[in-house]
């Protein structure tokens, strides 16, 4: 059986240590309600901290993995994040094969006047300045880091209009971590894979984004056999 080639660890070592990972997942895990889509990104998810509680604090929007498939298929898809983390962690080869190229404003000069400006956060104005660079309109959204960064999101979804493909909305924290990620979850007009709680991470939305980029690899492989 043929696997992938570019989104697979680059050794038939690392390959086989992964692939035996995801097999001691799937015999571990018990019972869960994830669909064939769903799975594969919360198997990374779980791969990536050796967290089984991600089965159950996962949720996904009904057209979230179908989405973010469609973005990805679609020929250069950005990426916008929160932090540079998610950009440095995902993979460079593997955004490639499909065009992808990831954006983040968090440390830029005009960001940080913006927010001692208006007393807010670096995230808030990280936001706000995609937005107003039209990079947020079907884009993959991904925020790990800054729960304010996720609330201005869904802000600007419902008060602007703004219509990005996909937000992975995984921020970690004590002070409005939790509450983001429900704000997220009320969302209907944009699809979302969303961790309930207060777990997160960067290191999370960069294992969901390459399990989707994952299934993109193999939707284009089948595509090519017909």
């Amino acid at each position: 059986m043929r696997t992938n080639t570019v989104t697979e660890q680059l050794t038939a070592a690392g390959r086989a240590i992964e692939h035996d990972s995801f097999a001691i997942i799937d015999a571990e895990v018990g019972r869960h309600a994830y669909t064939a889509g769903q799975w594969p990104v919360v198997r990374r998810m779980i791969h990536a901290n050796a967290d089984f509680e991600f089965n159950g604090l996962t949720e996904f929007h009904p057209d979230a993995v179908d989405a973010g498939l469609a973005a990805i298929l679609g020929g250069g898809a950005r990426i916008v994040a929160d932090v540079e983390m998610i950009c440095v962690g995902l993979s460079a080869s593997r955004l490639a094969h499909f065009g992808m190229r990831t954006h983040q404003f968090i440390s830029d000069p005009d960001v940080v006047e913006h927010a001692r400006a208006e007393d807010s956060t670096r995230a808030v104005q990280a936001m706000r300045k995609a937005h107003r660079l039209g990079l947020l309109d079907g884009a993959i959204v991904g925020i790990g880091n800054a729960p304010t960064a996720l609330i201005e999101l869904v802000r600007l979804i419902r008060d602007e209009g703004v219509r990005p493909a996909l937000v992975v909305g995984m921020p970690v924290g004590f002070v409005s971590a939790a509450e983001s990620k429900d704000r997220m979850a009320a969302v209907d007009a944009v699809p979302w894979i969303v961790i309930r709680g207060r777990k997160g991470g960067s290191t999370l939305v960069v294992a969901a984004i390459h399990a989707l980029l994952g299934l993109a690899e193999t939707r284009q492989r089948q595509a090519v056999r017909g």
